[in-house]
Protein backbone atom coordinates (compact mmCIF):
# COMPACT_ATOMS: atom_id res chain seq x y z
CA UNK A 1 0.00 0.00 0.00
CA UNK A 2 2.81 2.25 0.71
CA UNK A 3 4.65 1.81 -2.46
CA UNK A 4 1.49 2.22 -4.02
CA UNK A 5 0.51 5.80 -2.41
CA UNK A 6 4.00 6.70 -3.37
CA UNK A 7 3.59 5.78 -7.38
CA UNK A 8 0.00 8.09 -7.38
CA UNK A 9 1.45 10.71 -5.19
CA UNK A 10 4.33 10.69 -7.92
CA UNK A 11 1.75 10.98 -10.78
CA UNK A 12 0.02 13.78 -9.26
CA UNK A 13 3.20 15.94 -8.41
CA UNK A 14 4.20 15.22 -12.15
CA UNK A 15 0.91 16.72 -13.30
CA UNK A 16 1.07 19.68 -10.90
CA UNK A 17 -2.18 18.86 -9.58
CA UNK A 18 -0.42 17.99 -5.42
CA UNK A 19 -2.28 20.12 -2.87
CA UNK A 20 -0.12 21.97 0.19
CA UNK A 21 -1.34 23.23 3.23
CA UNK A 22 -0.05 26.66 4.39
CA UNK A 23 -0.03 27.64 7.84
CA UNK A 24 -1.97 31.29 7.97
CA UNK A 25 -2.36 33.41 11.00
CA UNK A 26 -2.85 37.62 10.77
CA UNK A 27 -0.31 39.48 10.50
CA UNK A 28 -1.16 41.65 13.41
CA UNK A 29 -3.45 39.97 15.55
CA UNK A 30 -6.69 41.69 15.51
CA UNK A 31 -7.49 42.74 19.20
CA UNK A 32 -3.70 44.27 18.85
CA UNK A 33 -5.02 46.41 15.69
CA UNK A 34 -4.07 50.17 15.95
CA UNK A 35 -5.78 52.72 13.51
CA UNK A 36 -2.77 52.97 11.63
CA UNK A 37 -2.93 49.10 11.25
CA UNK A 38 -6.73 49.24 10.25
CA UNK A 39 -6.31 48.18 6.26
CA UNK A 40 -4.53 44.94 7.67
CA UNK A 41 -7.33 43.73 9.13
CA UNK A 42 -8.80 40.34 7.20
CA UNK A 43 -6.78 41.41 4.34
CA UNK A 44 -2.51 40.74 5.40
CA UNK A 45 -1.41 37.53 7.23
CA UNK A 46 1.77 35.53 7.73
CA UNK A 47 1.51 32.55 5.61
CA UNK A 48 4.28 30.12 6.16
CA UNK A 49 5.90 32.87 8.03
CA UNK A 50 5.80 35.04 5.32
CA UNK A 51 3.72 38.40 4.49
CA UNK A 52 0.93 38.24 2.66
CA UNK A 53 -1.52 40.41 1.23
CA UNK A 54 -4.47 37.30 0.51
CA UNK A 55 -6.91 37.40 -2.24
CA UNK A 56 -7.64 34.06 -1.46
CA UNK A 57 -9.84 33.85 1.49
CA UNK A 58 -14.20 33.68 1.45
CA UNK A 59 -14.12 36.54 4.42
CA UNK A 60 -16.18 38.73 1.84
CA UNK A 61 -17.31 41.26 4.17
CA UNK A 62 -14.65 41.11 6.44
CA UNK A 63 -16.14 40.05 9.34
CA UNK A 64 -14.27 37.34 10.65
CA UNK A 65 -12.11 39.86 12.81
CA UNK A 66 -14.57 42.07 13.06
CA UNK A 67 -14.53 43.15 17.40
CA UNK A 68 -17.85 42.85 17.84
CA UNK A 69 -17.79 39.27 17.01
CA UNK A 70 -14.95 38.62 18.72
CA UNK A 71 -16.64 39.90 21.54
CA UNK A 72 -19.75 37.94 21.07
CA UNK A 73 -17.25 34.90 21.24
CA UNK A 74 -15.73 35.64 24.08
CA UNK A 75 -18.69 37.07 26.12
CA UNK A 76 -20.27 33.64 25.15
CA UNK A 77 -17.21 31.40 25.66
CA UNK A 78 -17.17 32.37 29.95
CA UNK A 79 -21.19 32.28 30.09
CA UNK A 80 -20.81 28.44 28.40
CA UNK A 81 -17.62 27.21 28.09
CA UNK A 82 -16.03 26.43 25.03
CA UNK A 83 -18.09 23.26 24.39
CA UNK A 84 -21.34 22.32 23.07
CA UNK A 85 -20.94 18.87 24.63
CA UNK A 86 -23.48 16.61 22.15
CA UNK A 87 -25.46 16.92 19.78
CA UNK A 88 -28.43 19.38 19.55
CA UNK A 89 -31.06 16.69 19.97
CA UNK A 90 -29.32 15.52 23.03
CA UNK A 91 -28.29 18.96 25.23
CA UNK A 92 -26.15 20.82 22.39
CA UNK A 93 -28.83 23.36 21.39
CA UNK A 94 -28.42 26.30 23.74
CA UNK A 95 -30.41 29.76 23.92
CA UNK A 96 -27.78 30.71 22.27
CA UNK A 97 -28.39 28.56 18.80
CA UNK A 98 -32.16 29.25 19.23
CA UNK A 99 -31.49 32.83 19.30
CA UNK A 100 -29.10 32.60 15.73
CA UNK A 101 -32.40 30.04 13.88
CA UNK A 102 -34.76 32.76 14.79
CA UNK A 103 -32.96 35.48 13.38
CA UNK A 104 -31.37 33.54 10.01
CA UNK A 105 -35.35 32.25 8.87
CA UNK A 106 -35.74 36.46 9.30
CA UNK A 107 -33.12 37.72 7.49
CA UNK A 108 -34.04 35.35 4.59
CA UNK A 109 -37.62 36.11 4.43
CA UNK A 110 -38.60 32.51 5.10
CA UNK A 111 -40.48 30.97 7.89
CA UNK A 112 -37.95 28.68 10.14
CA UNK A 113 -34.18 28.15 9.68
CA UNK A 114 -32.10 25.25 11.10
CA UNK A 115 -28.04 25.91 12.07
CA UNK A 116 -25.44 22.76 11.20
CA UNK A 117 -22.40 23.12 12.81
CA UNK A 118 -20.86 22.92 9.11
CA UNK A 119 -22.18 23.90 5.70
CA UNK A 120 -20.32 20.06 4.16
CA UNK A 121 -21.90 18.51 6.56
CA UNK A 122 -25.63 20.21 5.95
CA UNK A 123 -25.80 19.42 2.74
CA UNK A 124 -24.46 15.66 3.07
CA UNK A 125 -27.40 15.25 5.54
CA UNK A 126 -30.28 17.19 3.79
CA UNK A 127 -30.33 15.85 0.56
CA UNK A 128 -30.44 12.28 1.86
CA UNK A 129 -32.98 13.35 4.23
CA UNK A 130 -35.38 14.77 1.15
CA UNK A 131 -35.00 12.15 -1.06
CA UNK A 132 -33.88 8.41 -1.68
CA UNK A 133 -34.26 5.03 -3.74
CA UNK A 134 -37.16 6.31 -6.69
CA UNK A 135 -36.89 9.77 -6.64
CA UNK A 136 -34.27 11.67 -8.73
CA UNK A 137 -32.08 14.27 -8.38
CA UNK A 138 -31.16 17.24 -11.12
CA UNK A 139 -27.92 18.57 -10.08
CA UNK A 140 -26.36 21.43 -12.13
CA UNK A 141 -22.89 19.85 -13.83
CA UNK A 142 -20.82 23.06 -11.54
CA UNK A 143 -22.47 22.54 -7.93
CA UNK A 144 -19.96 21.69 -5.04
CA UNK A 145 -18.64 18.90 -3.92
CA UNK A 146 -20.93 18.45 -0.78
CA UNK A 147 -24.00 18.11 -3.04
CA UNK A 148 -22.70 15.79 -4.85
CA UNK A 149 -22.04 13.53 -2.26
CA UNK A 150 -25.26 14.13 0.04
CA UNK A 151 -26.87 13.17 -3.60
CA UNK A 152 -24.43 9.92 -3.93
CA UNK A 153 -25.23 9.08 -0.35
CA UNK A 154 -29.38 9.29 -0.71
CA UNK A 155 -29.45 6.81 -3.52
CA UNK A 156 -31.49 9.09 -5.77
CA UNK A 157 -31.38 8.84 -9.38
CA UNK A 158 -28.89 11.13 -10.41
CA UNK A 159 -29.44 13.40 -13.33
CA UNK A 160 -26.53 15.60 -14.39
CA UNK A 161 -27.49 18.86 -16.13
CA UNK A 162 -25.73 20.86 -18.35
CA UNK A 163 -24.44 23.87 -16.41
CA UNK A 164 -27.20 26.39 -16.08
CA UNK A 165 -28.97 24.87 -19.39
CA UNK A 166 -32.78 25.48 -18.45
CA UNK A 167 -34.06 24.02 -21.52
CA UNK A 168 -32.02 20.66 -20.80
CA UNK A 169 -33.44 20.77 -16.96
CA UNK A 170 -37.14 21.29 -18.49
CA UNK A 171 -36.58 18.41 -20.75
CA UNK A 172 -34.83 16.15 -17.96
CA UNK A 173 -38.18 17.36 -15.40
CA UNK A 174 -40.50 16.45 -18.64
CA UNK A 175 -39.71 13.29 -18.86
CA UNK A 176 -39.37 11.65 -15.40
CA UNK A 177 -41.48 9.65 -13.78
CA UNK A 178 -39.84 9.45 -10.59
CA UNK A 179 -41.83 9.55 -7.00
CA UNK A 180 -39.99 12.56 -6.15
CA UNK A 181 -38.08 15.09 -8.05
CA UNK A 182 -35.39 17.48 -5.97
CA UNK A 183 -33.51 19.84 -8.25
CA UNK A 184 -30.36 21.21 -6.94
CA UNK A 185 -27.94 23.99 -7.84
CA UNK A 186 -25.56 26.47 -5.96
CA UNK A 187 -26.92 29.94 -5.99
CA UNK A 188 -23.39 31.75 -6.92
CA UNK A 189 -21.14 29.09 -8.33
CA UNK A 190 -18.00 29.11 -6.13
CA UNK A 191 -15.14 28.56 -8.91
CA UNK A 192 -17.33 30.95 -11.46
CA UNK A 193 -18.77 33.95 -9.71
CA UNK A 194 -22.10 32.95 -11.89
CA UNK A 195 -25.37 33.65 -10.32
CA UNK A 196 -28.10 30.76 -11.03
CA UNK A 197 -31.55 32.22 -12.11
CA UNK A 198 -33.55 31.08 -9.43
CA UNK A 199 -36.88 32.50 -10.33
CA UNK A 200 -36.91 30.59 -13.80
CA UNK A 201 -35.87 27.15 -12.03
CA UNK A 202 -38.37 27.87 -9.49
CA UNK A 203 -41.11 28.27 -12.52
CA UNK A 204 -40.03 24.90 -13.52
CA UNK A 205 -40.21 23.30 -10.69
CA UNK A 206 -44.06 24.51 -9.75
CA UNK A 207 -44.50 23.54 -13.40
CA UNK A 208 -43.32 19.59 -13.39
CA UNK A 209 -43.99 19.48 -9.46
CA UNK A 210 -40.44 19.15 -8.09
CA UNK A 211 -38.61 20.68 -5.29
CA UNK A 212 -35.73 23.34 -5.50
CA UNK A 213 -32.89 23.04 -3.24
CA UNK A 214 -30.08 25.68 -3.46
CA UNK A 215 -27.16 25.88 -2.04
CA UNK A 216 -26.13 30.23 -1.79
CA UNK A 217 -22.67 29.80 0.08
CA UNK A 218 -21.53 32.55 -1.59
CA UNK A 219 -24.36 34.65 -2.12
CA UNK A 220 -25.44 35.07 1.48
CA UNK A 221 -24.23 38.06 3.54
CA UNK A 222 -22.93 39.44 -0.22
CA UNK A 223 -26.02 39.54 -2.39
CA UNK A 224 -29.32 41.41 -1.46
CA UNK A 225 -30.04 44.86 -0.12
CA UNK A 226 -28.73 44.29 3.62
CA UNK A 227 -27.25 40.99 2.54
CA UNK A 228 -30.05 38.52 2.77
CA UNK A 229 -28.95 36.32 -0.38
CA UNK A 230 -29.72 35.56 -3.61
CA UNK A 231 -33.41 35.32 -2.63
CA UNK A 232 -33.35 39.42 -2.28
CA UNK A 233 -31.29 39.64 -5.17
CA UNK A 234 -33.92 38.37 -7.10
CA UNK A 235 -36.63 40.20 -5.28
CA UNK A 236 -38.47 36.82 -4.81
CA UNK A 237 -37.60 37.23 -0.47
CA UNK A 238 -36.07 39.30 2.45
CA UNK A 239 -35.99 40.59 5.66
CA UNK A 240 -39.07 39.84 7.35
CA UNK A 241 -41.33 37.85 4.68
CA UNK A 242 -41.59 37.66 0.98
CA UNK A 243 -40.84 40.72 -1.61
CA UNK A 244 -43.81 42.86 -2.52
CA UNK A 245 -44.61 42.13 -5.88
CA UNK A 246 -43.26 37.93 -5.72
CA UNK A 247 -46.07 36.31 -7.46
CA UNK A 248 -44.40 32.68 -7.30
CA UNK A 249 -44.93 30.16 -4.80
CA UNK A 250 -42.10 29.49 -1.58
CA UNK A 251 -43.19 26.44 -0.48
CA UNK A 252 -41.10 24.43 -2.88
CA UNK A 253 -38.13 25.87 -1.57
CA UNK A 254 -35.26 24.38 0.30
CA UNK A 255 -32.90 27.11 0.97
CA UNK A 256 -28.93 26.70 2.09
CA UNK A 257 -26.47 28.97 3.46
CA UNK A 258 -23.22 28.69 4.88
CA UNK A 259 -21.60 30.98 7.61
CA UNK A 260 -18.04 30.66 7.47
CA UNK A 261 -17.80 32.58 4.32
CA UNK A 262 -19.49 36.70 4.20
CA UNK A 263 -20.76 35.90 7.92
CA UNK A 264 -17.21 35.26 8.98
CA UNK A 265 -17.69 32.45 11.65
CA UNK A 266 -18.75 28.42 10.81
CA UNK A 267 -21.38 26.36 10.36
CA UNK A 268 -24.40 26.81 7.81
CA UNK A 269 -28.62 26.65 7.87
CA UNK A 270 -31.44 25.27 5.75
CA UNK A 271 -34.19 27.62 5.78
CA UNK A 272 -38.22 27.10 4.21
CA UNK A 273 -41.53 25.93 5.14
CA UNK A 274 -41.57 25.27 9.11
CA UNK A 275 -42.39 20.86 8.10
CA UNK A 276 -39.77 20.38 6.00
CA UNK A 277 -36.97 22.00 8.37
CA UNK A 278 -38.49 19.69 10.90
CA UNK A 279 -38.24 16.85 8.93
CA UNK A 280 -34.55 17.78 8.49
CA UNK A 281 -33.98 17.95 12.02
CA UNK A 282 -35.67 14.02 12.37
CA UNK A 283 -33.55 12.81 9.30
CA UNK A 284 -30.68 14.70 8.20
CA UNK A 285 -27.91 12.02 10.25
CA UNK A 286 -25.19 14.90 10.05
CA UNK A 287 -27.30 16.72 12.49
CA UNK A 288 -28.36 13.83 14.52
CA UNK A 289 -25.11 11.86 15.31
CA UNK A 290 -22.81 15.07 15.64
CA UNK A 291 -21.60 17.85 18.38
CA UNK A 292 -23.48 20.84 17.70
CA UNK A 293 -21.22 23.92 17.27
CA UNK A 294 -20.79 25.80 20.83
CA UNK A 295 -22.84 28.15 21.92
CA UNK A 296 -19.99 31.25 21.84
CA UNK A 297 -19.87 30.51 17.89
CA UNK A 298 -23.69 30.76 17.51
CA UNK A 299 -23.31 34.05 19.79
CA UNK A 300 -21.06 35.37 17.42
CA UNK A 301 -22.83 34.73 14.16
CA UNK A 302 -25.55 36.31 16.07
CA UNK A 303 -23.76 39.55 15.86
CA UNK A 304 -22.73 39.07 12.49
CA UNK A 305 -26.33 38.87 11.40
CA UNK A 306 -26.65 42.64 13.19
CA UNK A 307 -23.38 43.45 11.76
CA UNK A 308 -24.38 42.85 8.02
CA UNK A 309 -27.52 44.70 9.01
CA UNK A 310 -25.66 47.99 9.97
CA UNK A 311 -22.81 48.42 7.97
CA UNK A 312 -24.29 48.24 4.38
CA UNK A 313 -21.04 50.07 3.65
CA UNK A 314 -19.17 46.99 3.11
CA UNK A 315 -21.31 45.46 0.44
CA UNK A 316 -21.15 48.80 -1.54
CA UNK A 317 -17.45 49.07 -0.46
CA UNK A 318 -17.18 45.86 -2.47
CA UNK A 319 -18.82 46.85 -5.70
CA UNK A 320 -16.04 49.61 -5.61
CA UNK A 321 -13.32 47.06 -5.37
CA UNK A 322 -15.07 44.80 -8.25
CA UNK A 323 -15.04 47.52 -10.38
CA UNK A 324 -11.70 48.46 -9.78
CA UNK A 325 -10.08 45.23 -10.26
CA UNK A 326 -12.16 44.44 -13.54
CA UNK A 327 -11.04 48.25 -15.15
CA UNK A 328 -7.59 47.39 -14.35
CA UNK A 329 -7.33 43.97 -15.77
CA UNK A 330 -8.68 45.39 -19.13
CA UNK A 331 -7.00 48.22 -19.33
CA UNK A 332 -3.30 45.97 -18.71
CA UNK A 333 -4.47 43.64 -21.42
CA UNK A 334 -3.76 40.31 -19.74
CA UNK A 335 -3.49 37.23 -21.70
CA UNK A 336 -5.94 35.11 -19.31
CA UNK A 337 -9.45 35.52 -19.26
CA UNK A 338 -11.72 37.32 -16.19
CA UNK A 339 -14.56 35.64 -16.39
CA UNK A 340 -17.64 37.65 -15.97
CA UNK A 341 -18.88 38.13 -11.94
CA UNK A 342 -21.12 40.65 -9.82
CA UNK A 343 -19.36 38.87 -6.69
CA UNK A 344 -16.74 38.79 -4.50
CA UNK A 345 -15.21 36.05 -6.97
CA UNK A 346 -13.27 37.04 -9.60
CA UNK A 347 -12.02 34.15 -11.47
CA UNK A 348 -8.61 34.60 -13.99
CA UNK A 349 -8.83 31.36 -16.18
CA UNK A 350 -5.20 30.82 -17.14
CA UNK A 351 -5.40 27.58 -18.98
CA UNK A 352 -2.67 24.57 -17.77
CA UNK A 353 -2.10 23.54 -14.44
CA UNK A 354 1.90 24.79 -14.65
CA UNK A 355 1.18 28.09 -15.95
CA UNK A 356 -1.55 28.64 -13.16
CA UNK A 357 1.13 27.55 -10.48
CA UNK A 358 3.05 29.72 -12.03
CA UNK A 359 1.86 33.14 -11.86
CA UNK A 360 0.45 32.50 -8.37
CA UNK A 361 4.47 31.39 -7.72
CA UNK A 362 5.20 35.38 -9.24
CA UNK A 363 2.85 36.96 -7.16
CA UNK A 364 3.43 34.99 -3.79
CA UNK A 365 6.97 36.61 -4.67
CA UNK A 366 5.28 39.67 -5.04
CA UNK A 367 3.75 39.57 -1.75
CA UNK A 368 0.41 38.95 -2.95
CA UNK A 369 -1.65 35.74 -2.11
CA UNK A 370 -4.02 34.23 -4.75
CA UNK A 371 -4.31 30.46 -4.51
CA UNK A 372 -4.29 28.30 -8.19
CA UNK A 373 -7.17 26.51 -8.23
CA UNK A 374 -6.81 23.51 -10.76
CA UNK A 375 -8.82 19.70 -11.29
CA UNK A 376 -11.12 18.06 -10.21
CA UNK A 377 -12.44 21.02 -8.90
CA UNK A 378 -12.35 22.77 -12.06
CA UNK A 379 -12.88 21.57 -15.80
CA UNK A 380 -9.07 20.52 -17.11
CA UNK A 381 -7.60 22.99 -19.11
CA UNK A 382 -8.96 25.59 -16.77
CA UNK A 383 -7.04 26.05 -14.15
CA UNK A 384 -7.16 29.97 -12.96
CA UNK A 385 -6.34 32.44 -9.86
CA UNK A 386 -9.18 32.23 -7.57
CA UNK A 387 -9.37 36.37 -6.60
CA UNK A 388 -12.09 36.83 -3.54
CA UNK A 389 -12.25 40.31 -2.75
CA UNK A 390 -13.34 41.44 0.46
CA UNK A 391 -15.08 44.77 1.76
CA UNK A 392 -11.98 44.64 3.86
CA UNK A 393 -9.38 45.24 1.46
CA UNK A 394 -8.70 48.33 0.17
CA UNK A 395 -8.56 49.88 -3.15
CA UNK A 396 -4.97 50.55 -2.94
CA UNK A 397 -4.66 46.59 -2.08
CA UNK A 398 -6.81 45.81 -5.28
CA UNK A 399 -4.71 48.09 -7.10
CA UNK A 400 -1.76 46.57 -6.06
CA UNK A 401 -3.03 43.16 -6.49
CA UNK A 402 -3.62 44.00 -10.13
CA UNK A 403 0.32 45.79 -10.81
CA UNK A 404 1.80 42.68 -9.57
CA UNK A 405 -0.89 40.40 -12.14
CA UNK A 406 0.65 42.94 -15.03
CA UNK A 407 4.62 42.18 -13.74
CA UNK A 408 3.45 38.36 -13.84
CA UNK A 409 2.00 38.40 -17.42
CA UNK A 410 5.43 40.42 -18.33
CA UNK A 411 7.56 37.98 -16.74
CA UNK A 412 5.95 35.03 -17.83
CA UNK A 413 5.23 35.76 -21.70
Amino acid sequence: MTALFEKELAEREAAHLMRRRRQVEPLVPPVDLTPADEHLRGTTYLIDGQARLSFGSNDYLGLSQHPALIQAACDAARHYGVGATASPLVCGHSPAHERLELALARMVGLPRALYFYAGYAANVGIVPALVGKGDAVFSDALNHACLIDGIRLSRAELNVMPHADLAALEAALASSTARRKLVVTDAVFSMDGNVADVPALMALCERYDAWLMIDDAHGFGVLGDQGEGTLSHYRMAGRDGLAAGWQGRMDRLIYMATLGKAAGVSGAFVAGEPSMVEWVLQKARTYMFATAAPAMVAEALCASVQVMQDEAWRRDHLRTLQATLRRRVDEAKLPWTLLPSDTAIQPLVIGSNEDALAVMAHLDAKGVWVPAIRPPTVPAGTARLRISLSSAHTVEQVETLCDALKDAAAALR
